[in-house]
């Protein structure tokens, strides 16, 4: 995924000379996860820029640069330090072109990684989607695959639209199915991981069935869809995954044609429980699958606490606790 990622922001670099990199270490370093490496080598400093460790100041630069006709593409080097620069994300980003009745887009793609499994403790394990995902204005994003991920930033940095991307690190190297004891597992070993040379793009704003199935659905992105499949081979349920990829636009349809179609639903995420972007997935599937449903929906996720480092693998939502979920809404009824 690190590779497909970069590949995506060359693309873009060598087509559009719109388009410029920022963040911290992006540019001489390559990035803490090397996801922008060699860019600036090629692209020289003015294009590929190295910054202070300063988030509001990065959002608002790119700010800048968007409404002056640049398409940047700000790194925040963990999605746990995005905070500062909030207010400029929130109260600009989202609504400068709705302010100005459309004289003013902003095209400004905020990439950051996200989430837990890294050990990388409270703060550089949370997965805060759900809040972005609140505030209009703003696209959210976040690929489980290489493949996705080299589409869906494409489109990102192609649209006129601001995008916040997030990046789940435990699978930049590799797919991740909740144990960690196994041996890591290469991208290369894994279908979408074979990613095309130049340009192609996967539309923002549209899910996708990942294995199709009759028993129940389970709505689910980032990581978790791959701990999703494992639980899904343990159990033998004979379960519908659903990618949802884009939290914001949400594509209902998708989802919901799922639903209808099993009649049970488990959402799963790994960010916190309470107020979690999960629970838009439930009222939605509530709202336009009631008649269908033969159970009531369940949810698998973090749980209402900070990200704790001595307990990691008992925060994270691994298969035992989405086996459960699963087993718990098939004998409902």
């Amino acid at each position: 995924m690190v590779q497909a990622l970069n590949s995506a922001m060359d693309v873009m670099l060598g087509r559009d000379p719109r388009v410029v990199i920022l963040g911290e270490d992006v540019g001489f370093f390559g990035g803490v996860f090397r996801v922008t490496d060699g860019l600036q080598r090629k692209y020289g400093e003015h294009r590929v820029l190295d910054t202070p460790i300063a988030e509001g100041g990065i959002i608002a630069a790119a700010i800048g640069m968007g409404i002056n006709g640049l398409k940047p593409v700000a790194e925040i080097q963990f999605a746990d330090y995005i905070y500062p620069g909030f207010d400029q994300v929130v109260s600009e980003l989202a609504r400068i072109r709705y302010r100005s009745a459309s004289t003013f887009q902003v095209p400004v793609t905020i990439r950051t990684p996200c989430g837990g499994g890294i050990r990388g403790g409270q703060t550089h394990s949370q997965s805060p989607e759900g809040i972005f995902a609140h505030v209009c204005g703003i696209k959210v994003v976040m690929p489980s695959n290489p493949y996705d991920a080299k589409g869906l930033l494409v489109s990102a940095i192609e649209g006129e639209d601001p995008v916040v991307f997030f990046e789940p690190k435990r699978i930049y190297n590799g797919p991740f199915d909740g144990d960690p004891h196994k041996p890591a597992v290469p991208w290369s070993a894994h279908p979408r991981g074979e990613v095309p040379d130049g340009h192609y793009s996967v539309p923002i704003g549209r899910a996708e069935v990942v294995r199709e199935g009759q028993d129940l659905t389970v709505l689910t992105y980032g990581t978790m869809v791959h701990v999703v499949e494992a639980a899904v081979r343990t159990t033998g349920v004979d379960a519908e995954i659903v990618d949802v990829r884009t939290m914001s636009p949400l594509d209902t349809e998708t989802l919901c044609n799922s639903v209808c179609k099993t009649g049970r639903c488990v959402v799963v995420h790994e960010a916190t429980r309470f107020s979690g972007y999960g629970a838009e997935l439930v009222a939605t599937v509530q709202e336009h699958c009631f008649w269908n449903l033969e159970a009531p929906v369940k949810r698998v996720a973090g749980w209402d606490t900070p990200y704790p480092h001595a307990f990691e693998w008992e925060y994270f939502p691994g298969q035992a606790r989405i086996a459960a979920a699963l087993k718990e809404v098939m004998e409902a009824s």
